[in-house]
Parts: structure tokens; C-alpha cells; sequence
């Protein structure tokens, strides 16, 4: 469960409020409702509510979890967090807002 609780920890840190007690949890900052999913295991990936998912995982699911996700073409955006002792960092992000010239 270490991994949850440092989930939660980096999205309290970046000024979300976190909700729900189970391993899947709320992060909530102004309008954005993040839903966070603590990659405990490999395995099926979460069924989809919401419009924002990040996955939180350690190094060595992070590659495999992204070919997952993009195979799947989920219905959201999505983004991975690595999290490496009490480190972290965001290996795949949503893509930004389209610009137009």
C-alpha cells in the first residue's frame, strides 16, 4: 500500500484535495476532477468514469502500462505518474491544448 499513500501524498502536494479511502481515490483542484489508480498489479485496467485519469506506478510497470493504455484508447485523458523511492515523475502526460497559427 505504499504506493497509495504516496499517491496520495504527491497529489496533496500539488494543492488537489484528495477523496475516497480505497486505492482508487479523488484528486479535486478549482474545475479538475482527477481519478487516480494506484497500479498495485498488472492486470485489467480500470473501467473508465471521468474525463481525467492518472495512473500512479513504479518503474518497472510503467512501460508496459503505457502500451496498454495506448492500445486501449481510452475514452479520457490519461496520464502516468513513476514513482521511484520517494521520488517522482511524470513519464506520460495528456496532450496540451491545441494551438492554431
Amino acid at each position: 500500500m505504499r504506493l497509495v499513500e504516496q499517491a496520495r501524498s504527491i497529489f496533496a502536494e500539488l494543492g488537489y484535495t484528495v477523496e475516497g479511502n480505497g486505492p482508487e481515490f479523488r484528486a479535486e483542484r478549482a474545475w479538475k476532477v482527477v481519478h487516480v489508480n494506484p497500479v498495485l498489479e498488472t492486470g485489467a485496467l480500470p473501467q473508465a468514469s471521468g474525463q481525467f485519469h492518472c495512473f500512479v506506478a513504479e518503474p518497472e510497470d510503467a512501460d508496459e502500462l503505457e502500451r496498454r493504455l495506448t492500445a486501449a484508447d481510452p475514452d479520457y485523458e490519461w496520464a502516468i505518474i513513476v514513482v521511484d523511492g520517494d521520488e517522482y515523475q511524470v513519464e506520460r502526460a495528456p496532450p496540451g491544448p491545441r494551438v492554431s497559427v
